[in-house]
């Protein structure tokens, strides 16, 4: 089965209603171009690191307006629409960092909530503490979207191989990573991790990314990508502004690389061994 699949590389600001209005834009793009499914960015909605100016726009489920303008466009082009998350005020006072299908009919699929914190200490003074503002999910999600089924994942998830073997392991057959990659760690790992991803597991991969110089000083690596199964890349975006990629993705591919290559089934239970070292001399430890 060949459906065409679109990501959508953006370059959000600090207000949610203009980047509502940028994400229908591209949307509809891609729809125009034929796109069943369409997928947008990590933080689709708002990218701010001023945490106190971010809590006063933030909203709840409901009343997001990154939410509400993804249903309405979903039903209105006919389209699953996966944004790929947004930041969302929960009902017990923290905020999630979520993502969204919707169906072509307007209903909403389901949601994942980004599950690892993107903590890191990089060279050249860049710092991260995503667990200081966001709280962590814990649940792993694949959804079955009729066309295909699709694990979702978000961002710096792609470095936790396991969270993509036990989606496809649980039979999906398009693995997403929408992002908002640092420049610093793009250009060290973004591409090796995304194809790795959808190497190890047979499946084709989709990864809309952020792109360029922010409004709040940030900068990302951009570099959307569309993967097939073998790990070829079949569209690429560039490392700075909007693009909307298009590809035409042929699911028979997946139990086609998971023949040749039946690492999903080869997969054994083992046990580690600790092994002693040795001192100096060549006497045990």
């Amino acid at each position: 089965m060949t459906i065409r699949v679109a990501a959508v590389q953006m370059c959000s600001g600090v207000n949610p209603e203009k980047n509502a209005a940028y994400m229908a834009r591209l949307v509809r793009d891609a729809a125009s171009r034929g796109a069943v499914y369409v997928q947008t960015p990590e933080m689709t909605g708002m990218l701010q690191r001023d945490r106190k100016a971010a809590r006063e726009v933030l909203r709840g489920e409901a009343d997001d307006v990154i939410v509400t303008t993804a249903r309405r466009l979903a039903k209105e082009l006919g389209i699953t629409l996966h944004v790929g998350s947004t930041a969302i005020a929960r009902d017990d006072g923290k905020i999630a960092n979520r993502a969204f299908i919707f169906a072509p009919d307007g209903s909403q699929v389901c949601t994942y909530d980004k599950i690892h914190m993107f903590d890191v200490d990089l060279d050249n003074g860049e710092s991260w503490r995503e667990s200081s503002a966001y709280e962590p999910g814990d649940t792993a999600k694949v959804a079955d979207l009729g066309f295909g089924r699709v694990g979702m994942a978000i961002c710096y998830d792609v470095r936790f191989p396991q969270l993509f073997r036990s989606e496809a392991v649980a039979g999906a057959e398009i693995l997403t990573v929408p992002a908002a990659f640092t420049r610093q760690t793009g250009e060290a790992h973004w591409e090796i991790l995304l194809r790795a991803r959808a190497i190890e597991n047979g499946a084709f991969l989709i990864a809309a990314a952020q792109a360029g110089l922010h409004e709040d000083g940030r900068e990302t690596y951009g570099n959307s990508m569309i993967i097939d199964p073998w790990g070829k890349i079949l569209a690429r975006a560039g490392d700075a502004g909007e693009e909307v990629l298009i590809a035409d993705i042929d699911l028979d591919a997946v139990p086609a690389a998971r023949r040749k290559v039946p690492n999903l089934k080869n997969a054994r239970e083992f046990v580690l061994e600790d092994v002693p070292g040795q001192k100096a001399g060549g006497v045990a430890a």
